[in-house]
This record gives structure tokens, C-alpha cells and sequence, in this order.
């Protein structure tokens, strides 16, 4: 299921029967301080949820698929979520 940030806003407007733009706001708020987070530490801790952690991937070779040539994977910074044990439980029991 893909979730977007039109529908979560569209969520907090109907439970919180505040008007579509402050939920429209208070969405692109939230993903921002998350964004802010990550960039400042390194890492975003969500209590109950789970971890979003900035890691440094080094380059390595790859190969196009189309092509077949061999090519140079540059260095890159990628995001990683690793669950927290709430969440896992949830997944493993069937309580979604």
C-alpha cells in the first residue's frame, strides 16, 4: 500500500476536523522536521516504530543491464530503516 502525504493529510483532516490546509501544512511540517532530523544527526528515532539511519555506501563496480558494460557505482549517502520490536511484533502477530 502506498500511502501519499494528500492522503495522510486528508486522515488528519477527517480525525482532527481541522480544514484541509493546516492538515495539508501540518503534514508538510512533520516530514520536514523528520527531513531536519536525519540531516543533523544522522538518524531519526521513531519511539514504537523504528529507525531511520543515514549510511555511507562506498563506490563499487556494477554493470549496466541494458548494455552490459562494466561501470563505477559512486560513492553515496542512503537512508536505512531498521523496525523497532513493537513494530515487529505487530508484523509477526497479525495485529495490522
Amino acid at each position: 500500500m502506498a500511502l501519499t502525504k494528500i492522503e495522510l493529510a486528508s486522515i488528519l483532516y477527517e480525525a482532527m476536523h481541522i480544514d484541509k490546509k493546516q492538515a495539508d501544512e501540518l503534514i508538510e511540517m512533520f516530514f520536514e522536521e523528520m527531513k531536519n532530523g536525519i540531516l543533523k544527526d544522522g538518524e531519526l528515532q521513531i519511539s514504537g516504530f523504528g529507525k531511520l539511519q543515514i549510511k555511507q555506501k562506498r563506490a563499487r563496480r556494477g554493470r549496466n543491464p541494458q548494455t552490459g558494460k562494466d561501470l563505477t557505482i559512486d560513492a553515496r549517502k542512503v537512508v536505512t530503516f531498521q523496525h523497532s520490536q513493537v513494530l515487529k511484533q505487530r508484523l509477526n502477530n497479525g495485529k495490522g
